[in-house]
């Protein structure tokens, strides 16, 4: 587990954390699946499988207030027949958006995959309203717009640098 703390103006101090599943106590793994059911079930009111088996290949970004978890992403290793290192089930609870939240969990994502998985590039399926967001860590769309539970997405892409 990677931690670090951070306060800034607008918000109490935060922690940001790497967790792999393995090592989650059970009470952490639970606020991790709670928060994710309701955003992504309940509040998006989009019924799919949420627990799809990829959790236990990734390394998950917990941002806590405190023992509350108030946003998470993870990032799941390169895998034959995906391309890159793949970003996904970024969420951040309704009152703590707007705050730069889900952007410094982007950083240390895109960071992490630097070091962890050098020379891949990083992948995304982006809800398309939020394209712009991910335009501006500088992603790029790498295909057509599709539905992905009844939510349009678009495919999106941050090409590895290389020295």
């Amino acid at each position: 587990m990677e931690s670090s703390k951070q306060a800034t103006p607008k918000n109490p101090p935060l922690e940001y954390s790497w967790h792999r599943l393995e090592e989650m106590k059970p009470a952490l793994l639970y606020d991790l699946l709670a928060m994710r059911e309701a955003i992504f079930v309940v509040e998006q009111r989009c019924i799919y499988q949420e627990l799809d088996g990829l959790d236990k290949i990734a390394q998950h970004l917990l941002v806590r207030q405190g023992a509350d978890v108030i946003a998470c992403l993870r990032l799941l290793p390169p895998q034959s027949g995906n391309a890159g290192v793949r970003i996904g089930r970024v969420a951040v609870f309704r009152k703590w958006r707007k705050r730069g939240v889900a952007r410094k969990m982007m950083h240390r994502a895109i960071e992490k995959a630097g070091l962890d998985y050098p020379g891949n590039d990083i992948c995304l399926s982006a809800q398309t309203y939020l394209q712009g967001f991910y335009r501006g860590l500088g992603f790029r769309l790498c295909g057509a717009e599709f539905l992905e539970d009844g939510i349009p997405h678009v495919p999106m892409q941050l090409d590895c640098v290389t020295g």
